[in-house]
């Protein structure tokens, strides 16, 4: 796939699947509203946790540009992408999110946003094991099986994984 034709499919797919779950699922339980008995310590804390949770996600789209493919299972890369966060865990847009969110639960003083995170964990979780990961090893066979031996799925490595 050309870089050009990559960077606007995936620009597009980040808008919709991570902008609904991070964005739009957040503000239709929220509004967004701070209310304003928040300690100032909570919302800053919470700011920082949602941009802290959205640069693995977008960093990830990147690395899928440079790949040649886009993280949409209809257009993937021709190698598989270990580079970047995914040298740390082999989730990071999904536990991104999931920062992200709880990042707003905080912000927001919600806990509907913790139970919506707590059942998107487990809804990716099961699409990651039952299709996304099967998938992987179809397609890219022992070099996903290697990955896979050395780098978690959910709890980040403390040093990043070096491919031979």
């Amino acid at each position: 796939m050309r870089t050009t034709a990559a960077a606007v499919s995936s620009a597009a797919f980040f808008l919709v699947a991570p902008g609904t779950f991070a964005g739009l699922g957040p503000w239709l339980i929220t509004g967004w509203e701070i209310p304003e008995s928040s300690p100032p310590v909570r919302v800053v804390l919470g700011a920082v946790f949602v941009v802290a949770g959205l640069i693995p996600p977008a960093h990830a789209f990147v690395e899928f540009v440079r790949a040649g493919g886009t993280p949409m299972p209809v257009a993937p890369t021709q190698w598989l992408v270990v580079s970047g966060f995914n040298r740390f865990v082999r989730n990071p847009m999904y536990l991104g999110l999931l920062v992200a969110i709880l990042g707003q639960a905080l912000l927001f003083d919600s806990l509907w946003l913790v139970l919506y995170a707590a059942v998107g964990w487990v809804v990716t979780a099961s699409f990651v094991r039952w299709y996304e990961e099967p998938t992987l090893v179809r397609t890219y066979d022992e070099q996903y099986e290697e990955y896979r031996r050395h780098v978690p799925a959910w709890t980040p490595r403390l040093t990043p994984w070096h491919p031979d």
